[in-house]
């Protein structure tokens, strides 16, 4: 059958995963799912009623030409579709705000929809009435969600560099690097193009990022050697991370490198590419570096935002002795 056979009294699973991880991407995940004992499927919401929903006349278009970016425009549509098929024996210029209330009260009690998703859907809903009808804000008060103060999931700087040395490849190595040097969004890194990297002025340019803005980041010397040793391996030709064709690098992959690595550094705790400028903000705080710098890095519009990374620098706690150890 073309393949290799091991002995099952010789076989042992952690010495077998310890060997494939040096050359390959193990799913854990699917092995998981065989030992799982088997548990009905939860009712699953039937969305196959988009397909014959038109959208309203003009939504589509004031999307675009508010140049909404194409996940959002998928998001909407499909919500508002939701919202068009429930009220699908009314008139939509004739709901009330209190209707919509309770169909937003309904996807929650019935769906048990997230806090993200409860905004979105409201947005789709209130793009209609707010911009493709031209009614007022005050017409339409629909109930938000009290904001989450979720903390960010950060690694320590070793756990990064265990990280990068476990990740022997160039590319991805690069990759990880420059997202977590710049601070960078997954979508940041994978839309970078050769001409962004400024190795005069030591920055780069992150263009028509998260609303739309530009923004330079720092480009550190490290960084920049590693960029040259990439380049002279690689040769990109336009995007300075390609995938196969030429195309631009997958946002998938670039999670699927970074749990690998993880798992040969042996990091047990789930980490993902977002994880990468979480740490680089803390490490950056941490650091000393002035907290209007890196709300400038990191492109956020408010200074809350960036405030967060005060709650999870661990220079904050260093700073205080516990009182349980007078105690013991």
């Amino acid at each position: 059958m073309k393949c290799w056979y091991i002995k099952k009294s010789d076989f042992r699973l952690g010495d077998f995963f310890s060997l494939l991880n040096k050359y390959c991407f193990i799913d854990y995940s699917a092995l998981k799912i065989r030992h799982k004992p088997i548990v009905p499927d939860p009712v699953k919401r039937d969305y196959t009623y988009r397909t014959d929903l038109s959208l309203p006349a003009g939504y589509l278009e004031i999307l675009k030409q508010k140049r909404y970016s194409e996940s959002t425009i998928k998001a909407y549509s499909a919500y508002f579709r939701d919202f068009m098929h429930y009220f699908s024996e009314r008139k939509l210029d004739e709901i009330k705000g209190d209707e919509i209330n309770r169909y937003i009260l309904e996807l929650i009690n019935k769906w048990d929809i997230t806090t993200s998703e409860q905004n979105q859907r409201i947005n789709s809903i209130k793009f209609y009435y707010e911009k493709v009808l031209r009614k007022g804000r005050h017409i339409y008060e629909i109930e938000r969600t009290r904001k989450e103060k979720i903390l960010p999931d950060v690694l320590s700087k070793e756990e990064v560099g265990a990280i990068l040395k476990a990740t022997e490849n160039t590319k991805h190595k690069t990759i990880i690097s420059i997202i977590y040097s710049c601070g960078l969004r997954r979508s940041e890194a994978i839309e970078l193009k050769i001409g962004d990297v400024d190795s005069k002025r030591m920055m780069i340019k992150i263009t028509g990022a998260k609303g739309k803005k530009d923004r330079y980041v720092q480009l550190s010397e490290g960084m920049l050697n590693l960029l040259r040793i990439y380049y002279t391996e690689y040769k990109p030709k336009q995007w300075l991370f390609e995938g196969q064709k030429g195309l631009r690098y997958g946002a998938e992959s670039i999670s699927k490198i970074l749990k690998l690595a993880a798992q040969k550094a042996g990091i047990h705790k789930r980490v993902h590419p977002h994880m990468l400028r979480h740490s680089y903000a803390t490490h950056q705080l941490e650091q000393g570096v002035d907290i209007r710098y890196i709300q400038a890095w990191l492109g956020h519009e408010s200074i809350k935002t960036t405030q967060r990374y005060t709650h999870v620098s661990e220079h904050n706690f260093k700073n205080f002795k516990n009182p349980l150890d007078e105690l013991l």
